[in-house]
């Protein structure tokens, strides 16, 4: 059985919640990830997803042209405490990896903080539970050509 911590990443970016919006999408850019715990006093309180920016930003209409040609677009000023999902569903380490899948499909999340003695100790990801389906999946195949050939 896949324990959560055998798949976690355990270098997890996170952002206060009197950070801005600009701040998350740096992160997001620089960092190459889609999902941001908001943490307060060492506590996971919220969580912010590339989806929920890009719903705020909506469409490009406040593209502007600079001289130089380059597109550059304004975003709203807001806190990270007031667009932050505070509904938290989080997942401790000696979870099964399956369980883990199973609440991200039920509740349609793309991650969840993992969390021990109420402290975030890492992230699981709907990619990293396709990693390890796809490692399962190369491991049932090789068995199965083992299996024919005996």
């Amino acid at each position: 059985m896949m324990k959560v911590k055998e798949l976690m990443s355990t270098k997890v970016y996170t952002i206060k919640p009197e950070d801005t919006l600009d701040s998350v999408v740096v992160m997001f850019h620089f960092n190459a990830i889609r999902h941001l715990p908001v943490v307060e006093k060492g506590k996971v309180i919220g969580m912010v997803s590339d989806r929920d920016v890009k719903k705020i930003l909506g469409p490009r209409k406040t593209v502007k042209h600079s001289k130089g040609g380059k597109e550059t677009f304004e975003i709203p000023s807001r806190l990270v405490r007031n667009v932050m999902h505070r509904k938290l569903t989080t997942i401790g380490p000696d979870d099964k990896a399956s369980d883990a899948a199973a609440i991200m499909a039920k509740h349609k999340i793309g991650c969840l903080p993992v969390v021990k003695r109420e402290r975030l100790i890492g992230i699981i990801t709907s990619t990293d539970i396709l990693r390890a389906f796809v490692k399962l999946a190369d491991k049932v195949h090789k068995l199965e050509k083992l299996m024919q050939t005996s």
